[in-house]
C-alpha cells in the first residue's frame, strides 16, 4: 500500500504542462459543430456534459478522483466538479500559455495523446473542453491545486479573463470545477437539459466505475432533485439493477475481474427465467452498442466452458451435440466492461471495438474464473447447464418453424386473405409498412393509402407477449410470422438490416387502453427480436386525432383534450359545434384516415428511440414480465402519462 501511495504521489507530481500535447487549433467548431458533437439537437446538447464529465472519469480511472458532481443550475447552465488532481496551470511550452488556457482554447489539447497523463482514457477524441467552450455562450473554470484556486472565464471560445489566482487554500484540496451555458445560437432546437437523460448516463457511469461517487442535482424551480450514485459492487450491482423485475436462477450474479497485458476486464452475469438475453458491453466507459472483440471473447468463453463442464460431468450424452452460443446465453443478463490503454473503434457509429488483443484477454480471464466457479458450485453449474439444454430443445422446435417462415415470401403473404397489402414501389427508402389493429381499420387503411409507398399489415387482437414465450411459440404465432416475413430482415441473431423492405415501420392502433396495450406488445416484440430497427430510427407510432370538430363548413381534427378546450374557446357561439370523439380507427372512413393519420403532408408520427438501452430493457421486463409489484410501482409513478386514456 505504501508503494502504491508513493507511485500516486509521483504521478501527481509528474502531471504538469509537459504532458499537455497540442495537435491543432480550434478552427471551425462553431461553424461545423456537428463534426465534433454529432448534432446540435438535444443529443448534442447533452454531449457537452459528457465531454466534461469524461475528464473527471479519466481522473477516477487514473486513481485520483473519488467524486463527481453534475448540477443543472436554475438558469439551465451546467456545473461539473471533480476532486481529481486539477488541470495543470503551468506554462505549456508549445503555446507559451498556461496549460489551463491551452486545454480550453485549442482543439486536441489534453493529457490523452501519449504525454503520460493517463494510462486509460474514456474520451474518444480528446476534444472535450475546447469544444464545450467553443459552443457555450459563457464558460468559467476553477482549478484547485498546490494550495491555490485558479480562475479563468471565456465567451464562445475566447478568453475573457486571463488565468489568475483568486484565493489560497489548504494543500490537501484539489480538483476542477467547470461551469458553462450552452449557446442558443448553436443549439437552436433546445437548450433545456433533460434530467432523465443526465441521470441515466451518470448512474451508468457510477455502475461502470465501482467506488466512484457521482451526484446529480437539478436546481431548476420546477422540481429540484438530488440523486447520489455509488456502487461498491460496480457492474455486479448493474446486473442486479437490470434484473430487479425478473426471476433469477442464481443467488447473485457471477462476477469476474482480472488484468492481462495492461487490459482490465470485468464481467458480471446472471441467469433468469426470461427467454431473451441482455448483453451490454463497454470499453473505457463507452457503450459499444455494436459489440466487438471483447464481446466475441466473452461469448466464445461462455459457450466453451459450459460445454466442457457438461461433457466432463456427463450432463451431455456422447450422441448429443454441443449447446450453441444461443442456447447458453438464453435468459442471461450480462455486462462486460474493459479498460484498454489504446482502444480502436470501428463500425458505422464508431462503437464497435476492433482490438484483437481484447478478444484473447477477455476470453482468457473470463474462462479461467468461470471454470473455477462451475467446479466450486456444482448445484449452480447444474442449473446453468440444464437451462442451456432446455433452450436447445426449444431451439430445435424453433428451427423447424424458422425454416417454414424463411420459405414464405412477401408475395405469398400478400395472397393470404386479410394479410399484407404490399406497396408497388420496391425502393425501401420510400416504402412504409403500417401495422393496423383490426379488420375495419385495416380495410380503411388499404383503401385510403398511397399504393406506391404504403403497405398495410392488419393484425387481429393482441399478439403474443414475447417476454413470456419461447422462440418456437413465437414463430407459431401467425401475426408475428407475418411481420417478420414482411419486413424481410429476419429476427433475433439472424437479423440483417440490409435486407429491409421498408424504412418506416408504423404502428397504428386505437387511442385507448387496448390500443396502448397492443402498441406495447408490438414494441416489446420489435425491441427483443428486431432491435436494430429502433437503433436505425425506422420505428414509428402513428398519432391519430382524438376528436373532429365541425361548425358549419369548418372541420378541424384535434389531438388532445387540452387542444380541444383551447380550440373551442376560439369559436363563435353559433352555430353550436359538433364534436366527434374517435374511439377507434375503424370509425374513420378511408378519406378521413388518410387525411388525419397517413398523409405524410399533415400526419403526426412519433419516432421510437432508445437512447438508454438499460432503462428500455428494464421497462419492457417490468411491464411484460411476471412480477406484479414493480409493474404496479411503475404505473403509479407514471400515472400522469395514462390519465387521458379511456378506461
Amino acid at each position: 500500500m505504501a508503494d502504491e501511495k508513493e507511485t500516486k504521489k509521483e504521478l501527481a507530481h509528474e502531471y504538469d504542462a509537459s504532458q499537455i500535447q497540442v495537435l491543432e487549433g480550434l478552427e471551425a467548431v462553431r461553424k461545423r459543430p456537428g463534426m465534433y458533437i454529432g448534432t446540435t439537437s438535444s443529443q448534442g446538447l447533452h454531449h457537452l456534459v459528457w465531454e466534461i464529465v469524461d475528464n473527471g472519469i479519466d481522473e477516477a480511472l487514473a486513481g485520483f478522483a473519488t467524486k463527481i458532481t453534475v448540477t443543472v443550475e436554475k438558469d439551465n447552465s451546467i456545473t461539473v466538479t471533480d476532486d481529481g488532481r486539477g488541470i495543470p496551470v503551468d506554462i505549456q511550452k508549445k503555446t507559451g500559455k498556461p496549460a489551463l488556457e491551452t486545454v480550453f482554447t485549442i482543439l486536441h489539447a489534453g493529457g490523452k495523446f501519449g504525454g503520460g497523463g493517463y494510462k486509460v482514457s474514456g474520451g474518444l477524441h480528446g476534444v472535450g473542453a475546447s469544444v464545450v467552450n467553443a459552443l457555450s455562450s459563457e464558460l468559467d473554470v476553477e482549478v484547485t491545486r498546490d494550495g491555490k484556486v485558479y480562475y479563468m472565464d471565456f465567451s464562445r471560445g475566447h478568453v475573457k479573463t486571463k488565468m489568475k489566482v483568486v484565493r489560497e487554500v489548504s494543500d490537501d484540496l484539489h480538483g476542477t470545477k467547470v461551469h458553462f451555458l450552452p449557446d442558443p445560437d448553436i443549439f437552436r432546437e433546445t437548450t433545456t437539459y433533460d434530467i432523465k437523460v443526465l441521470t441515466a448516463r451518470l448512474r451508468e457511469l457510477a455502475f461502470l466505475n465501482k467506488g466512484l461517487r457521482i451526484v446529480v442535482r437539478d436546481l431548476r424551480p420546477e422540481k429540484p432533485t438530488e440523486q447520489d450514485f455509488m456502487y461498491e459492487g460496480g457492474i455486479k450491482h448493474y446486473v442486479e439493477y437490470l434484473d430487479n423485475s425478473k426471476e433469477t436462477l442464481l443467488d447473485e450474479p457471477i462476477y469476474v475481474e482480472g488484468v492481462m497485458n495492461g487490459i482490465t476486464v470485468e464481467v458480471a452475469i446472471q441467469y433468469t427465467n426470461d427467454y431473451h438475453n441482455t448483453l451490454m458491453t463497454f470499453t473505457n466507459n463507452i457503450h459499444t452498442y455494436e459489440g466487438g472483440t471483447h464481446e466475441e471473447g466473452f461469448k466464445r468463453a461462455l459457450t466453451r466452458v459450459i460445454n466442457d463442464y457438461a461433457r466432463k460431468n456427463k450432463l451431455l450424452k456422447d450422441n448429443e451435440p454441443n449447446l450453441s452460443g444461443e442456447d447458453v446465453r438464453e435468459g442471461t443478463t450480462a455486462v462486460v466492461s474493459i479498460k484498454h490503454p489504446d482502444p480502436q473503434f470501428e463500425g458505422q457509429t464508431k462503437t464497435k471495438l476492433g482490438n484483437s488483443d481484447a478478444r484473447t484477454v477477455t476470453d482468457r480471464i473470463f474462462s479461467d474464473h468461470f471454470t473455477k466457479f462451475l467446479m466450486e458450485n456444482p448445484k449452480m453449474a447444474r442449473k446453468i447447464v440444464d437451462r442451456g439444454m432446455l433452450a436447445s430443445k426449444a431451439r430445435s422446435a424453433a428451427k423447424r418453424a424458422r425454416e417454414v417462415t424463411r420459405k414464405k415470401s412477401g408475395l405469398e403473404i400478400s395472397n393470404l386473405p386479410g394479410k399484407l397489402a404490399d406497396n408497388t414501389s420496391k425502393d425501401p427508402k420510400i416504402s412504409e409498412l403500417f401495422i393496423v389493429e383490426g379488420d375495419s381499420a385495416g380495410g380503411s387503411a388499404k383503401q385510403g393509402r398511397s399504393r406506391l409507398t404504403q403497405a398495410i399489415l392488419p393484425i387481429r387482437g393482441k399478439i403474443l407477449n414475447v417476454e413470456k414465450a419461447s422462440m418456437d411459440r413465437i414463430l407459431a404465432n401467425e401475426e408475428i410470422r407475418s411481420l417478420f416475413t414482411a419486413m424481410g430482415t429476419g429476427f433475433g441473431e439472424d437479423f440483417d438490416l440490409s435486407k429491409i423492405n421498408y424504412h418506416k415501420l408504423i404502428i397504428m392502433t386505437d387511442a385507448d387502453v387496448d390500443g396502448a396495450h397492443i402498441q406495447t406488445l408490438l414494441l416489446t416484440l420489435i425491441y427483443r427480436y428486431m432491435r436494430p430497427l429502433i437503433d436505425a430510427g425506422f420505428v414509428y407510432v402513428a398519432q391519430p386525432p382524438l376528436y373532429q370538430v365541425r361548425q358549419g363548413k369548418m372541420s378541424r381534427y384535434i389531438d388532445s383534450d387540452d387542444d380541444l378546450n383551447a380550440f373551442l374557446g376560439t369559436l363563435q357561439p353559433s352555430p353550436k359545434p359538433v364534436i366527434q370523439r374517435y374511439k377507434g380507427l375503424g370509425e374513420m372512413d378511408a378519406e378521413q384516415l388518410w387525411d388525419t393519420t397517413m398523409n405524410p403532408e399533415n400526419r403526426h408520427l412519433l419516432r421510437v428511440e432508445s437512447s438508454d438501452a438499460a432503462e428500455a430493457d428494464k421497462v419492457f421486463s417490468m411491464l411484460m414480465g411476471d412480477k406484479v409489484e414493480p409493474r404496479r410501482e411503475f404505473i403509479e409513478d407514471n400515472a400522469t402519462f395514462v390519465e387521458n386514456l379511456d378506461v
